[in-house]
């Protein structure tokens, strides 16, 4: 019997300021996973995957990580992802000091 599909969001980091984005169902990036485009099909989810991996201006690393449906939004299943959603952890200063952290 075949695995049931995980959801999934598509992320990636920005070419030019290195954060975590997400990309969206309007197409659009964000840094707020809760905005994220929660994918529930798997061929759906490759697709959304290879129109990421075209914006070679605006992003790097594109993948697909497996999420689930919150009560904001998109969550994180892996800590992976929970640890890359809240920014660099070797300093406490500049974007990361700044920006709401996401309940833990």
């Amino acid at each position: 019997m075949p695995r049931a599909y995980t959801p999934k969001i598509v992320t990636a980091n920005d070419l030019l300021e290195g954060d975590v984005i997400y990309l969206t169902a309007d197409d659009r990036w964000s840094r707020r996973m809760a905005e994220a485009e929660l994918i529930t099909d798997e061929a759906h989810a490759q697709l959304r995957l290879l129109d990421a991996e075209r914006q070679t201006d605006r992003v790097v690393g594109a993948y697909l990580a497996d999420a689930q449906a919150g009560e904001s939004g998109p969550e994180p299943t892996h800590f992976r992802e929970d640890f890359r959603r809240r920014g660099p952890s070797n300093y406490r200063h500049g974007k990361q000091e700044t920006a709401p952290q996401p309940r833990a």
